[in-house]
């Protein structure tokens, strides 16, 4: 079966887009909400979370 990345429902903070990533990559959530996080602040934070919330529009939800 094909990986399909999408946005958790069941590990997530705010939106689900790190969880969903995480499962994609197989990695731990918090090393990518970490790094979500030093980017955003690297790049002054508007930037940082516009791109956080069009991704999460972007990406589907799980559906199961």
């Amino acid at each position: 079966m094909a990986k399909k990345l999408t946005r958790s429902t069941t590990d997530k903070k705010v939106l689900g887009v790190c969880g969903g990533l995480a499962e994609y990559f197989d990695v731990d959530p918090t090393l990518i909400r970490v790094i979500i996080l030093g980017g955003t602040v690297l790049t002054g934070f508007i930037p940082g979370i516009v791109s956080y919330v069009c991704i999460a529009l972007i990406m589907p939800e799980k559906l199961t």
